[in-house]
C-alpha cells in the first residue's frame, strides 16, 4: 500500500499536490517505510484548533497536528496531518520565512511526528528542527504554490 492523498479547504489556494506527495514520500524513504497511506489536509486555523481541543484538551491555536492511526504495525504508516493554512502565514512573517518554506516545514514536521519522532522537550525540538532541516535541503519548496 502506497497511499497518499492531499486535501485542501476551498476557501485556500492548493498546493502542488505531486510535490507535496513527493516531499512525504522522500522522507518515508528515507526511514526505509514503504507501506503507507496517508492524508495531509489544508485548513483552517479553526480546524486545527477544534481537533487541538478534542484530542489534546488543550485550547489554543498550532500550525500542525499529526494523527498516527495505526499503533500495531511499525512496518505501515497511517495517518493523518492537519495543517491551518492561517498560522502557517502568520509564522513565515514571524520567522520571517517563506510562506513556501514554513508550510514545507510543516510538511515534515507532521510526517516526522508520524513516522514516530517526538518535540515534547527542548532537546527532543531541537531534534526535529535538525531533521526538518536536513529534508528542507533537499526539497524545491519555491515550488509548492506555482
Amino acid at each position: 500500500m502506497k497511499n497518499i492523498n492531499v486535501f485542501t479547504d476551498p476557501n485556500y489556494n492548493e498546493p502542488n499536490k505531486r510535490l507535496c506527495i513527493s516531499i512525504v514520500e522522500n522522507i518515508l524513504a528515507h526511514h526505509s517505510m514503504y507501506n503507507y497511506d496517508i492524508n495531509i489536509i489544508f485548513t483552517s486555523d479553526t480546524h486545527v484548533s477544534d481537533l487541538k481541543k478534542q484530542f489534546f484538551s488543550t485550547d489554543q491555536w498550532t500550525d500542525v497536528i499529526a494523527f498516527p492511526l495505526n499503533s500495531e504495525n511499525k512496518n505501515t504508516i497511517e495517518g493523518e496531518i492537519y495543517i491551518s493554512i492561517p498560522t502557517a502565514k502568520e509564522n513565515a512573517d514571524l520567522f520571517n520565512q517563506h510562506y513556501n518554506k514554513e508550510l514545507t516545514r510543516l510538511i515534515v514536521h507532521g510526517t516526522l511526528h508520524l513516522i514516530g519522532h517526538e518535540d515534547n522537550t527542548i532537546e527532543k525540538k531541537k531534534e526535529m528542527v535538525k531533521k526538518e532541516d536536513f529534508f528542507l535541503k533537499n526539497i524545491v519548496w519555491r515550488k509548492l504554490f506555482e
